[in-house]
């Protein structure tokens, strides 16, 4: 699964996550590449200075250990746990945009991901790097990040499928209820209602329930992916921009 780009010149990658509840695969497939392939990643979280923690659901699995992070993505992420990036991350506020060469908005659905999806401080210093040109990667609903901050306007992506969110809330609501719905609109019909020709920009993908169907939209400096099963082919062609 792990495939690397050599010979590249040594950029620095921008994470920003909540405190807790984010997507494993999403951010520790990620990182692994982009470190593996030489790249500096700093993480940031609201404060800065503490370790961020994952959804744990996806580490045991969500229910009866199903629909939570494959054994690498697990493996990827207790090496993450260890890294010094991880362990200090810096603080939103203290970002700034043109010390970085790309940034990665990760995704995830459990509660805590609302901290990170809803912040304006977060979204302005987004803008700010969205006017510099440079690599903008976002997947599942790290997409939001963007929608809402107002930047994808005319621009071609994909974002967590709404059949997806959907069939998850259907499969996991007798246990964990609203678990796999963040908010009461789909990802999908947000995303949509920020762009001008939703019709002409929203890419769905191939239809995928667990297979092996990976989709990622490129328009331009910006990525987008689906859901933790877009991550490495997402990770690669963040690193192909990189070169």
């Amino acid at each position: 699964m792990l495939r690397i780009s050599l010979h590249m010149a040594t950029r620095n990658i921008l994470i920003p996550v909540p405190d807790r509840d984010f997507d494993t695969t999403e951010v520790s497939v990620p990182w692994r590449l982009l470190t593996r392939a030489g790249h500096r990643v700093t993480f940031a979280t609201e404060k800065g200075g503490a370790a961020p923690a994952c959804d744990p659901l996806l580490l045991t699995g969500v229910v009866f250990g199903k629909l939570g992070a494959e054994p690498e993505a697990r493996a990827f992420y207790e090496e993450l746990t260890r890294s010094p990036e991880f362990k200090a991350p810096i603080a939103w506020d203290a970002i700034k945009p043109d010390e970085y060469d790309a940034l990665l908005l990760p995704g995830g659905h459990a509660p805590g991901m609302t901290q990170y999806l809803g912040s304006e401080p977060l979204r302005k210093k987004v803008r700010e790097f969205w006017l510099l040109g440079r690599p903008t990667a976002a997947i599942c609903h790290g997409v939001l990040v963007l929608a809402r901050a107002g930047v994808l306007g005319d621009r071609r992506t994909t974002c967590l499928p709404k059949y997806m969110e959907r069939l998850a809330y259907y499969l996991t609501f007798w246990r964990h209820g609203r678990y796999y719905r963040t908010y009461p609109d789909y990802t999908e019909d947000e995303v949509c209602s920020f762009l001008r020709d939703p019709s002409a920009q929203f890419q769905r993908g191939p239809l995928t329930l667990g297979g092996n169907e990976t989709f990622v939209v490129e328009d331009g400096n910006y990525l987008s992916a689906r859901w933790p099963g877009d991550a490495y082919v997402f990770a690669n062609r963040l690193l192909e921009k990189l070169q």
